[in-house]
């Protein structure tokens, strides 16, 4: 399975953005789906998670900003990202929880894609 995560770039502060994520191989079913950032410096960080019925959570930091999202059909996850501040400078990461049809389940990774917001 493999993960292709995209949209990042260079904003201003309180400007958007949506980043996008599409998984491709075959497999049984994808469970949840979410996104982290990794800042300089930092930790790899939840930013947002969905699950298969659409139930979502978010870090406190992103609350009321931010809004994850996916779509079903396309194996695609969403992260809509508003009225974005310097500290949301990072890598984000997608990430997904995938069955294969042997019935296995395991975590992948996208490539990570640079949002950097600018002062």
């Amino acid at each position: 399975v493999q993960l292709q995560a995209s949209g990042g770039g260079l904003v201003q502060a309180g400007g958007s953005l949506r980043l996008s994520c599409a998984a491709s191989a075959s497999f049984f079913s994808i469970n949840a789906m979410g996104w982290y950032r990794q800042a300089p410096g930092k930790q790899r960080e939840l930013v947002a998670v969905i699950a298969s019925g659409g139930s979502t959570n978010y870090a406190d930091s992103v609350k009321g900003r931010f809004t994850i999202s996916r779509d079903n059909a396309k194996d695609t996850v969403y992260l809509q990202m508003n009225s974005l501040k310097p500290e949301d400078t990072a890598v984000y990461y997608c990430c997904a929880d995938v069955t294969s049809y042997s019935r296995y389940s395991s975590v992948y990774w996208g490539q990570g894609t640079l949002v950097t917001v600018s002062s």
